[in-house]
């Protein structure tokens, strides 16, 4: 096996986990759910692709207690559709015969079994909330922000300003950890409607075979939705996935992207006065095809951070930190350039975890009374100095020069 992409994928599976545990402690409940679910597909990956590897049994187990926390989750907020809750039919998706994944192996490979018990419906794919975030919870981002509110709060507001009607396609797209995801949320709550999340690599992994029938559920579900004189929007994350460019597909890939784009041509018909959106987001814009760009009318760049809002996110992150004296957000912000928001939040992590590591290792933390000492700046440095950017300078480029040829404000 590789040893490499094993570890890319475990690495991969630590960082949906830790999101997810986060947003669950913050209340975020539906958006914690999509990250319980992005961790527990990379593990079942993991197995099916290693079956000898040492961990499987931890990471079975492990995927299991993600699955059964989103399952008490679902129960106690009522995060499931409310006509059908049992809808939609269950995933296996399995390994050619006699292949790794059916062979299983000594390492405590459970391929086949993880896969029969984690089994996703149309219910655990789609959340459905109404979600608690507000504007300025999101730092930053005044353009994007603005370029949200003329497309869907000032239509919602005053329709009748709108004689040719307006966007209900948006793709935001931009470097991974930047607050796609949490703009969209924010959307929604801005105009209090219901913010359906999915994510688009689920779709195309779990749903072959039933896609088209459970793309057809999606839109259908927040149709239903619309009678309750509430705005929808459908966030699709990762939609690269599924608006792609045309590869080597099998005959069931290609009808699930077809039916999801009928689906979208339907809520952009102008002669509609629908308040049903669909916001798109990826990390990789130049991997969707060009003739789908047309179905996002608005194409936003959601960059990394600048000087302001890193400064905003650095003051955020370190409010329950104790800092010694020589700590001044405008420094750190500065040393910070180039990260992006979930970066700045994984320095502010290191730092608390490096004046914990000291504590216990002088043999004093078992003392309640005894505290961590105050962070410097000298430890934030050494932090970012063994933590790079996320984002590469080739990457940033990349991201101008699609934002060149495609933006569309």
């Amino acid at each position: 096996m590789s040893v490499v992409a094993a570890k890319e994928l475990e690495d991969d599976a630590k960082k949906y986990a830790a999101e997810a545990i986060r947003l669950d402690s913050q209340g975020a409940h539906g958006m914690a759910i999509q990250m319980y679910q992005k961790a527990i597909s990379t593990l079942v990956k993991l197995v099916h692709l290693y079956p000898d590897y040492r961990l499987n049994k931890q990471y079975t187990e492990r995927a299991m207690a993600y699955q059964e926390r989103v399952r008490a989750i679902q129960a106690a907020h009522g995060l499931l559709p409310q006509d059908d809750p049992q809808s939609g039919s269950d995933w296996a998706p399995s390994a050619p015969e006699g292949g790794p994944a059916a062979q299983g192996g000594p390492g405590g490979g459970k391929g086949p079994q993880v896969v029969q018990q984690l089994k996703a419906s149309f219910s655990d794919l789609v959340i459905t909330e109404k979600p608690d975030v507000k504007w300025d919870d999101v730092v930053g981002l005044e353009d994007c922000k603005q370029a949200i509110r003329e497309s869907i709060v000032f239509p919602y507001l005053r329709p009748d300003l709108f004689k040719l009607g307006w966007p209900r396609g948006i793709l935001l797209y931009g470097p991974p950890g930047c607050g796609k995801t949490m703009i969209a949320a924010a959307t929604a709550a801005e105009i209090d409607g219901y913010f359906i999340s999915v994510d688009a690599a689920s779709i195309m992994s779990k749903w072959l075979g039933e896609g088209e029938k459970n793309v057809s559920k999606l839109f259908s579900t927040a149709r239903k939705m619309l009678s309750e004189n509430k705005p929808v929007i459908i966030f699709v994350d990762e939609i690269d996935s599924l608006l792609g460019t045309r590869g080597q597909e099998v005959g069931g890939e290609v009808r699930v992207r077809d039916q999801f784009l009928r689906e979208t041509d339907g809520i952009n018909d102008k002669g509609k006065n629908l308040h049903l959106y669909v916001i798109g987001a990826t990390n990789k814009p130049w991997a969707l095809d060009p003739p789908f760009l047309r179905r996002f009318q608005k194409r936003i760049m959601v960059p990394l951070p600048d000087n302001p809002a890193r400064m905003s996110q650095f003051r955020i992150y370190t409010a329950p930190l104790t800092l010694a004296g020589d700590v001044a957000v405008e420094t750190l912000a500065k040393l910070g350039e180039g990260y992006s928001g979930s970066d700045i939040k994984d320095i502010c992590q290191g730092v608390q975890l490096r004046v914990v590591r000291e504590l216990f290792e002088s043999g004093k933390a078992l003392d309640k009374e005894t505290q961590t000492r105050p962070i410097t700046t000298a430890d934030f440095k050494e932090v970012m100095r063994t933590r790079r950017p996320s984002v590469s300078q080739e990457m940033q480029r990349a991201y101008t020069q699609w934002s060149e040829n495609f933006k569309a404000l």
